[in-house]
């Protein structure tokens, strides 16, 4: 069974051909340059940038894969949530390479994607929780199976990976942030600034980010010796509280799920700013306190990518066959529609 997988939900243009024993014949991501200058992805932007690029990267991933576009058995796209546009380049592009084909079109959720993208390298232990941190979502799952997650918490305002990215804008950072903000903290002072934990008293299992990003545009304006080390310092303070905020989240979920009898020994870290390793680090600490070990993706399917988006499409369409060609996108899209 080969796959041709589809991934334009934002900034990224990708495409990947892979078979069901986890082959990879191809994957080719574009990240848009575009965007940099104003410091944030600008929909409109994107989805002409994939417009332009994802009839080129497809026709170059055959080539790479050795194959004909007709030896494809499955094509699927990312159909939601996202931006609007991309979701419609992408979706209408893939959708349109099948109906001409006769071959099945399978929509994923760009959720689902990244929670079973763990499962490609892992044997997993059912059910284990999920922390899936990306720029556009910050949420904990607790998932049982394929088809049957359960959503425990999420943020009420910025997604962690949004608040990385704008507090890199304050601080005059390329973006995206997230990797600029982890490698300045390294040779900062993480007590330098004592930033606001939002919800810190609350035991539920949602997050926020907002609060942090208001503070520092406050310290920022008021201090007019803006050099490395205030810069440096600032990007520790901020990274270890969003740390702080991700372990009490993560420990009060261990207590939700003793409360409730549910035994885990694993948990799923995915989406981008998995890849901070301070966050990482943090919590593979505490998951061996807990007799837990962490489980994460290879590093390539972190952030946005079409690997991910085969993989689910092969798990889910071996489970239940599922083809839809009159699939509309959703950049609303929510992970209740995928169970």
């Amino acid at each position: 069974m080969l796959v041709f997988a589809v991934e334009t939900s934002c900034d990224e243009t990708s495409v990947c051909i892979l078979n069901k024993d986890k082959k990879i014949l191809s994957h080719i991501t574009y990240s848009q340059e575009e965007h940099k200058k104003f410091g944030g992805v600008i929909p409109e932007l994107a989805s002409r940038a994939h417009l332009q690029i994802l009839q080129k990267i497809s026709r170059n991933a055959l080539i790479e894969a050795n194959i004909d576009i007709n030896d494809i058995d499955i094509f699927c796209s990312t159909c939601g949530p996202g931006l609007i546009g991309g979701l419609l380049v992408g979706s209408t592009f893939t959708k349109s390479l099948a109906i001409g084909l006769n071959k099945p079109f399978v929509p994923i959720n760009h959720l689902e994607g990244h929670l079973l993208s763990t499962t490609f390298n892992n044997k997993v232990k059912y059910p284990y929780i999920a922390f899936l941190l990306t720029g556009g979502h910050t949420q904990i799952y607790l998932i049982k199976s394929i088809n049957n997650y359960i959503l425990l918490g999420e943020t009420l305002d910025d997604a962690v990976g949004e608040a990385f990215d704008k507090v890199a804008k304050l601080l005059k950072m390329p973006y995206p942030g997230g990797p600029e903000i982890e490698n300045k903290a390294k040779s900062g002072n993480k007590s330098a600034f004592d930033l606001p934990h939002p919800l810190h008293k609350n035991k539920g299992l949602n997050f926020s980010f907002s609060g942090i990003k208001t503070a520092i545009n406050l310290i920022v304006s008021k201090n007019k010796n803006i050099d490395e080390k205030f810069i440096s310092d600032i990007a520790a303070s901020f990274q270890e509280i969003v740390i702080k905020i991700i372990e009490s989240k993560f420990l009060l979920t261990l207590e939700y799920l003793k409360k409730r009898k549910i035994n885990i020994s694993q948990i799923s870290l995915v989406g981008g700013v998995a890849a901070n390793q301070f966050i990482y680090e943090k919590i593979k600490k505490i998951a061996h306190d807990h007799t837990c070990s962490i489980i994460m993706p290879p590093k390539y399917m972190l952030s946005d990518n079409a690997a991910m988006i085969g993989w689910a499409c092969i798990q889910k369409y071996l489970l239940n066959g599922f083809s839809d060609l009159y699939f509309k996108v959703n950049p609303r899209l929510t992970i209740k529609d995928s169970n």
